[in-house]
């Protein structure tokens, strides 16, 4: 029998692009949170589980940085 593999759900997905994103434009956290609409303490939180991340909040960052989904998750 095949050991079971963890898979990484969607939200960890989003959330780790978000993250790389974040590092490659050099954005502080306080700029990031203002672009989801959240506080600097909620993005910690996101960082240990960010099951809590909506799909609100995705969309006001892709709004405000002018790229679409697609190009989120193409990182």
């Amino acid at each position: 029998m095949a050991k079971k593999t963890q898979r990484i759900t969607l939200y960890k997905h989003i959330w780790a692009r978000i993250r790389y994103w974040q590092n490659l434009r050099d954005v502080s956290d306080a700029e990031l949170a203002s672009y989801l609409q959240v506080g600097v303490r909620t993005l910690h939180d996101y960082d240990k589980s960010a099951e809590n991340i909506t799909l609100g909040r995705v969309d006001n960052l892709l709004y405000v940085t002018g790229m679409d989904f697609n190009d989120l998750m193409a990182l």
